[in-house]
């Protein structure tokens, strides 16, 4: 992989968009290499959290326009297909926390894709902003659908139509981020958060990330089937035994994440 990083150590995957020099924007090759890291994460079995961030100043820009000019003419929705949408989904059916460490600006479908991850902890510096209506452009790689539920239709409206942008405690008020530190406490605090999930019960974590997804669209009667069928897996699984155990043991639990 040339425009990414991906490094796996102790339980947790990092992947690193590596284009400093423009922001990380995305063009072409960077889009499949995450697409392509985000498989590698999720057939690994010792990965048991992955953290996505940025390389230098940025989290992500965002499309590289450049790079869209100099490829003349496309199609928009083939673009979006075959390079966002999968990354999008590899994120979202990940069967393992994926936590975003937002670095640095998370512009366009760089905000989208630090939105789809589970967590995000962003250093004060770091700002968000949907920026597609600035180029007359309409939000896409998930944005109008993870912007209305964390934040209601008024506030997502006003930001996508304004291309607003957000500083991260001012995106931590709103509940966009989950945590925001100092620059300099960002690598610790994301390490943290990764030991702490790469040390968890991976399985029902995994179950917990679709029962929340599915929570967001389906009824109640939906919803309660399927933490029924969800409960009865979690309930037969290596883990579930091991924390049964411990707690009648009075112990700290060792979960192995199966």
């Amino acid at each position: 992989m040339h425009h990414l990083t991906l490094h796996v150590e102790n339980g947790i995957a990092t992947i690193t968009l590596n284009r400093p020099e423009v922001y990380n924007a995305f063009n072409d090759p960077l889009s499949y290499e995450l697409q392509d890291a985000l498989k590698q994460a999720e057939k690994d079995a010792t990965v048991r959290a992955v953290v996505l961030t940025g390389a230098g100043k940025a989290f992500s820009s965002g499309q590289d326009l450049k790079a869209s000019m100099e490829a003349g003419t496309r199609s928009f929705s083939e673009s979006l297909h075959k390079r966002y949408n999968p990354i999008i989904r590899g994120i979202r059916n990940m069967p393992k926390p994926v936590i975003c460490k937002l670095n640095g600006v998370a512009a366009g479908a760089g905000c989208s894709l630090a939105l789809a991850c589970d967590i995000i902890i962003a250093s004060e510096t770091a700002t968000l902003i949907e920026i597609f209506v600035n180029i007359a452009l309409v939000l896409d790689s998930g944005s109008s659908y993870f912007l209305p539920r964390t934040l209601g239709y008024h506030r997502a409206f006003e930001l996508a139509t304004k291309a607003t942008k957000l500083t991260a405690p001012e995106a931590l008020q709103l509940g966009l981020v989950n945590k925001v530190v100092k620059p300099e406490e960002l690598d610790a605090a994301v390490q943290a958060e990764a030991e702490f999930y790469a040390n968890a019960p991976t399985k029902a974590i995994a179950l917990m990330k679709k029962m929340l997804t599915k929570g967001m669209t389906e009824d109640l009667d939906t919803v309660l089937d399927y933490e029924a069928y969800c409960q009865e897996i979690a309930g037969r699984s290596a883990d579930n035994k091991e924390g049964v155990t411990a707690f009648m043991e009075k112990r700290k639990p060792v979960f192995k994440g199966m």
